[in-house]
């Protein structure tokens, strides 16, 4: 990712516009039934020192932090950006002065006590072919880890052979790029699950991941609530797992993109493409996804002088305040009355659901996408919920008595149930099933191939630009253009690929 005018800022990925942002205005974020001894922070890049920076400021609350390329705490409040990066030896000394303000502070009370620190699960990534941020940056980062008291046993430190600037997945996604490809959107299949294991590190062994999150379980959030800093977008994004949203007590985790990776950029290739939803789904994690947005007012930095912000990066330099790390810094809080508001709900705890069943749910106006749901009212509700075959298909509360679900395959029959919920958002009893089967015929089987890019071009699935090579008609970029990159294509169209499994 480039940071201009920091030209290289790399570090900090582009997320892809979520497509259903333009249909739906964000709702006021709920409040759930949430473990507050189970919240954990993780981020890549810029979200990497910002994911730190929670975690230090407000350790009484994060129990496990991530990081994904990224170096120690208040690394450019005192030294320009650039010794923070592109692989950048951190001197002990430099370390030193970093340790005193946490001392200060801590004593202080403008962060909370650091001897909660030593407490928390601590997950570090980077690859061997990262030259944005690289080794030595996050190594000292484990070192300050280390000096404050945090054992062996709780810290990992993983360093991936070949990984570039990226978060790593081990799943192909639409526009993804090779895993030692420093390029939008910056996420990767590197064989590597970095959702799986920094989540694991914080909660253990986890339930097998869905591969297929439902789309309702995603919701658009007016991020207004809790601020109006410059940098942040009006709205941010949550994966809420269905049986989180009917009143199970859940776990938060907060998930933060790098530079150039806000949905403004990528679209909801971060929020949909990184697997946290994929586990988050199958394993009671409510994921919170703050946005960040470009800020090309050029203002003045702790240590790096005056710098815009065009390349919408959370705020690990000072852009915004010289407590930027502090309990105060303003992306800080704000990120910290989201984890306060989604957490501060109550469930049904395993009693009667307050609201009753809906009734009277049937389909009707079936097409080859699409079906309508109806049902009848129910009293005290607020709104209600869709599920398609047991998950929310709604992105937003629908507040009326019909609902008609798009994206279906035709000739496919489906079943769907309602739930009522109250104004928090706490759902009641669920419906009766009804089911219906949409028109048309069912598709035939996707074509999938796999084999080198070498292969690929030379049966005319692929072109070579540049020395990498590009998927026909999607144009993703399928890495290196060799014998060696192996990738899986899957045909969607006449000469049209993209990178994926059948």
């Amino acid at each position: 990712m480039s940071f201009q005018p920091l030209r290289s800022l790399a570090v900090f990925a582009t997320l892809s516009a979520i497509s259903a942002s333009t249909a739906f205005a964000a709702i006021n974020l709920p409040a759930y039934n949430v473990d507050t001894n189970q919240t954990t922070v993780s981020g890549l890049s810029s979200g990497g020192f910002m994911a730190n920076q929670l975690g230090v400021a407000y350790s009484s609350l994060f129990k496990g932090v991530g990081v994904f390329a990224a170096g120690p705490y208040m690394c450019a409040g005192l030294s320009n950006y650039t010794s923070c990066m592109y692989n950048a030896s951190i001197s002990s000394t430099a370390l030193a002065n970093m340790q005193n303000r946490i001392d200060t502070w801590s004593a202080s009370g403008a962060i909370d006590n650091k001897s909660n620190i030593a407490g928390q699960k601590v997950y570090l990534f980077i690859g061997t072919s990262d030259t944005t941020v690289g080794q030595n940056p996050t190594t000292a980062l484990k070192t300050q880890y280390t000096n404050n008291g945090v054992p062996a046993a709780n810290l990992e430190h993983v360093v991936r052979s070949g990984a570039a600037h990226t978060f790593p997945t081990d799943f192909d996604s639409t526009g993804n790029n090779g895993c030692g490809s420093a390029a939008s959107p910056y996420i990767s299949n590197c064989s590597y699950d970095g959702a799986k294991a920094v989540l694991q590190k914080f909660y253990g062994t986890l339930n097998p991941r869905n591969n297929a999150p439902a789309a309702g379980n995603y919701i658009e959030f007016n991020q207004t609530q809790f601020t109006t800093n410059p940098g942040m977008a009006s709205t941010g994004w949550a994966y809420v797992p269905a049986n989180c949203a009917s009143g199970s007590q859940c776990k938060v985790h907060v998930a933060l993109h790098g530079c150039q990776q806000s949905t403004d950029k990528i679209g909801d290739k971060f929020v949909k493409n990184t697997g946290y939803s994929r586990w988050a789904d199958t394993n009671s994690i409510i994921v919170l996804f703050p946005q960040t947005k470009t800020d090309n007012t050029s203002r003045s930095t702790a240590a790096s002088g005056s710098l815009a912000n065009p390349n919408a990066c959370w705020d690990w330099i000072g852009w915004y305040g010289g407590n930027f790390a502090q309990k105060a810094g303003t992306q800080m809080a704000a990120i910290k009355a989201m984890v306060d508001r989604v957490s501060s709900g109550t469930g049904s705890g395993g009693g009667t659901p307050a609201l009753p069943a809906p009734t009277g749910v049937t389909t009707s106006n079936p097409t080859n996408t699409s079906m309508t749901v109806t049902w009848n009212a129910v009293s005290g509700a607020d709104s209600y919920n869709v599920y398609r075959n047991a998950n929310k298909t709604n992105a937003l509360p629908v507040t009326g008595t019909s609902f008609t679900d798009t994206g279906l395959a035709a000739a496919t029959q489906y079943s769907w149930t309602v739930r009522a919920a109250d104004e928090n958002g706490i759902e009641g009893a669920v419906s009766a099933a009804a089911t219906g089967t949409t028109t048309g015929s069912a598709p035939p089987p996707a074509t999938c191939y796999t084999a080198s890019n070498y292969a690929h071009t030379t049966a005319g699935r692929a072109y070579v630009a540049g020395g990498y090579t590009y998927a026909n008609g999607s144009n993703q970029n399928m890495g290196l253009w060799n014998v060696f990159t192996t990738r899986t294509l899957k045909m969607t169209g006449t000469n049209y690929y993209v990178i994926g499994t059948c």
